[in-house]
């Protein structure tokens, strides 16, 4: 399995630890990801409310990347998936609009086709049946008795017609990944609400009380971690907990995990490896619940 990895902002910054446990994931399961170096920004929404075509064309040359390689494209960011996608949608429905694009990408050397390469998030690539059988003959040390509340990310859900998933308003793709790493799920009402990041910048007491309803949502419905596929809502419901701890006051304190994170831990690697001792909430309560098993 071969595939263009784009990292997407945030995993080469804010949080590092999701780009060292997606290579340590990818490498122990036998997943080349040859990564898409060049890549731009996807503008994570906010490009294309000053410029939709600059938005297009930027994420247009990286589906064309992948596109010359011969190879899918994979993400392991939520908000990337759904930029990428939303840019698929709005260039394959217009011919005259793609030659506008590809009159932009020429400068570069570039051409978008549109049909070259799919686009899917990591969750994607482990749930499908090639994914599950690698798992299941890769796992070394099952997750027994740790129980993962998954948190989708709004933007690899909507629209609903470009998400990946076989049912965007109820998917159990993370679940189904839990399931064969030996955890358990735990399924709540907030899994695919939004975490309040897009608006952190407008109104953060809004985003925040997103974010808190969220955590509240999990740790009532009994889990012990909360994992995401978004690094974005990785930051809001990890790095903001100590802020929305105060806000909302009340004591959250669950830890919350990159998909690979949970991946690489079921198949051998420890919480050093995968730096999970950089996330500001303590992943302590995870590593204790595996270490007695």
């Amino acid at each position: 399995m071969k595939f263009a990895l784009f990292t997407g902002c945030v995993a080469h910054g804010a949080t590092r630890e999701l780009m060292v446990s997606t290579k340590l994931a990818a490498e122990t399961l036998g997943i080349d990801f040859v990564e898409m170096k060049s890549a731009a920004c996807c503008g994570a929404g906010v490009v294309s409310e000053k410029s939709p075509l600059l938005a297009d064309a930027l994420n247009a040359r990286t589906i064309a990347l992948a596109e010359a390689q011969g190879l899918d494209l994979v993400t392991i960011c939520s908000t990337c998936q759904g930029q990428l996608k939303k840019t698929e949608c709005h260039i394959n429905g217009d011919e005259e609009y793609k030659k506008k694009i590809n009159h932009l990408l020429s400068d570069g050397g570039h051409q978008y086709d549109g049909h070259k390469s799919r686009i899917k998030h990591f969750s994607n690539i482990l749930a499908s049946p090639e994914g599950m059988q690698l798992l299941k003959e890769k796992v070394t040390r099952p997750l027994k008795g740790l129980k993962c509340a998954a948190f989708y990310g709004c933007y690899v859900l909507r629209p609903s017609e470009l998400s990946e998933f076989d049912d965007p308003d109820n998917p159990t793709a993370l679940e189904d990944i839990f399931t064969a790493l030996g955890a358990t799920p735990v399924y709540y009402p907030s899994r695919t609400k939004c975490c309040g990041f897009p608006i952190v910048m407008m109104n953060k007491k809004a985003s925040l009380e997103m974010a808190g309803n969220a955590l509240l949502d999990a740790v009532e419905s009994g889990a012990d971690c909360v994992v995401t596929g978004c690094p974005l809502c990785h930051l809001n419901l990890d790095s903001y907990q100590p802020e929305i701890d105060k806000l909302l006051k009340k004591k959250y304190a669950i830890p919350v995990l990159h998909l690979p994170q949970l991946v690489a831990l079921a198949l051998g690697h420890t919480p050093k490896e995968l730096e999970m001792d950089k996330h500001i909430v303590s992943t302590a309560k995870v590593n204790h619940i595996l270490a007695s098993q």
